[in-house]
């Protein structure tokens, strides 16, 4: 018989990573066959909650000619023999829910649309919002499930008065508050982040004590469905001839002088160097994209830095500060936000200027701005200006 209570490792109390009001509760683990989300549902059932395991499939590999990599991760049934076995090891329950149209009809439609606006997406913000914390969450409600628990580096609490906080995740280098900004704040009151204290090698050596089978497997990757992580192959498998058409155009310089030809804009992105098939002497970088003319600029690196945005589709999880203020605004996963000023904000809108220029400020994506590690809220990016 399975030993449903492994000895705990002593450097972690897992009873100290969750509040206590969700203990004997029910609570929905969201299992990717992944570490992290292995470990999260572990300690939860270790600190008396009753865990189910829920997992979705977003993704069919065979749709875009398998899985290049085949290393595995999310959305294979490798990681769905890896989340049953955790489960089993524990003895919770566990279910597998498809979702693909879901993720189709919503996230992979918003993808390739933005690319196809001139824009990078981030596609993990509208994924959380309209997947995890919208499909999988109504799932778990209807298994009697009054909270989502996620393997993210990020802190929730809630005060005494009802107000909510999204911090930043104690391990600074795993932090993944930045792509919560969208979840809607009741049901982040309603979220569970074991590994908001945790640093990464915890959560390894968590997994190791444990004889997790997800202790060794690799990293997730930026994008779940582009495995391979060639944006070229998956848009040439996605679009059809019509779309790629209209979409090829020139590449000119900062004064409009022709210089080649690109086979659609929708494979740049702000900042891009390598692929550019142009050649002046020195380095060239994509500074601008017009889908309406289906025209890239390059320019040198100096053009590249600016200090104001404006945002849209803003979302907030605390109460809008008086406009102007300060705060920290964080421009994409890998940055480090960096001080500005916020005016003219709004539920929708916002005007934001650093106080000293950012590099390759792009046009879909997130703006999120923090008060010291506190995510106040965010907006998608709109313009950029050099201007301040």
């Amino acid at each position: 018989m399975l030993d449903h209570n492994p000895a705990r490792p002593t450097t972690v109390d897992p009873e100290a990573l969750i509040d206590p009001r969700w203990r004997r509760r029910r609570v929905a683990v969201a299992m990717s066959g992944g570490v992290d989300s292995s470990v999260a549902a572990v300690i939860c059932h270790l600190a008396g909650c009753d865990v189910v395991g829920v997992t979705m499939k977003l993704w069919e590999y065979d749709s875009v000619g398998g899985d290049h990599i085949r290393d595995g991760r999310c959305c294979t049934v490798e990681a769905f023999d890896r989340c049953r076995q955790v489960a089993a090891q524990y003895g919770f329950p566990h279910y597998l829910f498809d979702f693909t149209e879901d993720f189709e009809r919503t996230v992979i439609s918003d993808f390739l649309t933005e690319y196809r606006s001139g824009r990078t997406p981030n596609p993990c913000m509208l994924c959380n919002r309209a997947i995890k914390w919208g499909v999988l969450w109504e799932k778990a409600t209807q298994l009697g499930c009054e909270a989502l628990v996620t393997g993210h580096y990020a802190q929730c609490h809630v005060g005494a008065d009802g107000d909510l906080e999204l911090r930043r995740g104690a391990d600074r280098t795993r932090d993944q508050s930045y792509f919560l900004w969208r979840v809607p704040p009741d049901r982040l009151a309603r979220t569970i982040f074991p590994l908001g204290g945790l640093a990464k090698s915890d959560v390894r050596a968590l997994a190791e004590s444990w004889s997790l089978p997800t202790a060794e497997t690799p990293e997730s990757r930026d994008l779940c469905f582009v495995e391979d992580g060639d944006l070229h192959r998956f848009f040439d498998e996605r679009n059809t001839a019509a779309d790629r058409k209209p979409l090829t155009g020139a590449i000119v310089d900062q004064n409009g002088e022709h210089l080649g030809h690109h086979a659609g804009f929708d494979r740049y992105t702000i900042g891009q160097r390598r692929g550019l098939g142009v050649a002046l002497g020195r380095p060239q970088y994509v500074t601008a994209i017009d889908p309406e003319t289906a025209t890239i600029t390059v320019g040198d690196e100096s053009e590249l830095w600016a200090r104001t945005l404006e945002t849209e589709s803003g979302h907030w999880l605390a109460t809008i500060p008086e406009s102007p203020f300060h705060a920290d605004v964080q421009i994409r996963y890998r940055h480090d936000a960096a001080p500005a000023v916020v005016v003219d904000s709004n539920r929708e809108h916002a005007r934001i200027t650093f106080l000293s220029p950012q590099r390759a400020i792009t046009p879909g994506q997130s703006a999120v701005i923090y008060n010291g590690d506190r995510v106040l809220g965010g907006g998608i990016i709109a313009t950029v200006s050099r201007e301040s």
